[in-house]
């Protein structure tokens, strides 16, 4: 009994075994940014996932898995010759990404290897219609050239190149002596050309300056002469209306003065003119009146 009991436990374990086995080769987990590439007794059956997917185990069923994830690659520097027959070496990264895995499985052997290799003949083919200069100042529109045509080419693998970017430039070194040399002298000339055009506007902003002060310096003088003018004017003005009122005042009272007043201001005059101490002849008005008719009777 020992032994059936034995060998019913040894049945039951291979049995298991075989089971667990058979699921583990039969169940394959798909993550959503994966597919598989199921392939039955060597016919591919399509694009499988994501999630649980079932193949019959023990080599009916084989899956490759395809990665649609947007992937990156380097190319290493290549050196590629330009049209004025420059050689120059070149890196850049392309991206990808696959649009249909069963394409990408079944068109091509490998594809990474193959897209590289399409990759670096390209480049050469692109630079090679290019002159020096150019390749050193249009790298973007290298950048276009280079995705357009790599695109025609994996489009058919079905795979789409979304982007390429050129990472770096190294020109012979006899060019970069001569760029350094240009950088230096462009660099000289900027600063000359800053420093000229900075005296220039102080030199304007200067003259500026005095011209605006002589203008308001001019105005100033303008309107201190009309003021000066005025203040003259009104200073004559206000001296003969005072001049004015006073000879009305005098003539005023004047009017109201009669004979007695006058002779008596006409002594006290006298008086005044006779207290100084120097000699003086005085003559009354009579007097004169007086000698004036013994003339006119001498000359009758």
């Amino acid at each position: 009994m020992s032994n059936i009991g034995t060998s019913i436990l040894c049945l039951i374990g291979a049995v298991v075994v075989i089971v667990v086995i058979f699921l583990a080769s039969a169940i394959k987990i798909v993550p959503e940014y994966q597919r598989l590439v199921v392939f039955r007794v060597g016919r591919c059956i399509g694009a499988k996932g994501p999630g649980i997917v079932l193949l019959i185990p023990f080599g009916i069923d084989r899956g490759v898995r395809v990665d649609l994830r947007e992937q990156v690659r380097e190319i290493p520097h290549q050196t590629s010759i330009t049209k004025d027959n420059a050689p120059i070496a070149i890196d850049f990264l392309w991206f990808y990404k696959i649009l249909e895995p069963t394409d990408s499985v079944l068109k091509v052997g490998n594809f990474e290897l193959a897209a590289q290799g399409m990759a670096t003949t390209t480049l050469r083919s692109v630079i090679g219609g290019i002159p020096l200069d150019d390749v050193l100042s249009e790298r973007e529109h290298i950048n276009t050239v280079l995705r357009t045509r790599l695109d025609e080419v994996t489009e058919r693998w079905g795979v789409k190149v979304t982007n390429v970017e050129i990472r770096e430039i190294i020109p012979p070194r006899e060019v970069q002596e001569a760029m350094n040399r240009q950088m230096s002298a462009e660099r000289v000339r900027r600063a000359v050309v800053t420093e000229s055009t900075g005296t220039r506007e102080a030199a304007i902003n200067v003259a500026e300056g005095e011209k605006q002060s002589a203008i308001l310096k001019a105005e100033g003088d303008r309107q201190a002469n009309i003021l000066s003018a005025e203040g003259a004017k009104q200073a004559q003005l206000l001296r003969a209306e005072g001049f004015s009122a006073a000879l009305e005042k005098i003539y005023s009272v004047a009017q109201t003065v009669d004979q007695k007043t006058m002779t008596l201001q006409y002594f006290e005059t006298l008086k005044n003119l006779g207290a100084g101490p120097a000699t003086k002849f005085i003559f009354p008005l009579e007097f004169t009146s007086m000698i004036g008719n013994f003339l006119k009777g001498q000359e009758k």
